[in-house]
């Protein structure tokens, strides 16, 4: 089995989340996907603004989604310490996942003395499947 983690807000589950869950497992033949659900306050703080649905909320939903196996929320404050504590073989980072921990991620993985594999997904459909994009279009 190879545990496999991916992070996000997951404000609403649509088909780019799926195709998402289903990249990252497509990384083994055996995979354990793990999905980190970010905490309130880190989005707040990350994109400006609280998320439509709350933590525990989205937690639920993500839990229940059939392609994962493990769902938990992130940390509060920075973001290693659920990381280590899950062990991951592989971290599958979504086409726009950027920012400070990404770019300092590979380092703090090894400082944690994790041997980790660091993966990029791509893209699907961003356009369309886009939380942002979609709640925008709600709203119209």
């Amino acid at each position: 089995m190879t545990r496999i983690m991916v992070f996000g807000t997951f404000d609403m589950l649509h088909p780019g989340h799926e195709d998402f869950f289903r990249q990252a497992r497509s990384l083994a033949p055996e995979p354990h996907l793990i999905v980190s659900v970010a905490r309130d306050a880190v989005t707040a703080r990350v994109k400006g603004n609280r998320p439509r649905h709350d933590e525990a909320a989205r937690l639920a939903d993500v839990a229940a989604h059939e392609l994962v196996d493990e769902a938990l929320l992130g940390d509060e404050t920075g973001y290693i310490a659920h990381i280590i504590a899950a062990r991951p073989d592989i971290i599958a980072l979504g086409y726009d996942q950027d920012g400070e921990y990404v770019d300092h991620l590979e380092a703090d993985l090894t400082a944690a003395g994790l041997s980790t594999k660091v993966m990029r997904l791509r893209a699907f459909e961003p356009e369309t499947y886009k939380t942002s994009k979609l709640h925008e279009r709600r709203n119209r």
